[in-house]
């Protein structure tokens, strides 16, 4: 296992959730990756090794206040993704 292996961005799973729960009917797998990685890059990273080391040390409200900063930055991706479609 390489280094880059061992850790994950907590910021992808809670955008890739985003992005499920704003999934429309046309969405396209490109439109929704370009989605999220403009949405990515308006987050700061949170990286972490165990996830389950995650969820132990972070607080309810803080991952709350997460959770509605990805859906903001997700719901801004789509409307900058749509804006900047190249054909």
């Amino acid at each position: 296992m390489s280094l880059r292996d061992a850790i994950d961005n907590f910021y992808e799973r809670l955008v890739h959730d985003a992005i499920e729960a704003t999934r429309e009917e046309a969405d396209t797998a490109d439109y929704l990756t370009d989605v999220m990685c403009v949405a990515l890059n308006r987050l700061p990273a949170r990286y972490y090794r165990h996830s389950i080391d995650m969820m132990f040390y972070l607080a309810d409200e803080e991952l709350k206040e997460m959770k509605e900063k990805t859906l903001a930055a997700v719901k801004q991706a789509r409307v900058f993704v749509r804006e900047h479609h190249r054909d």
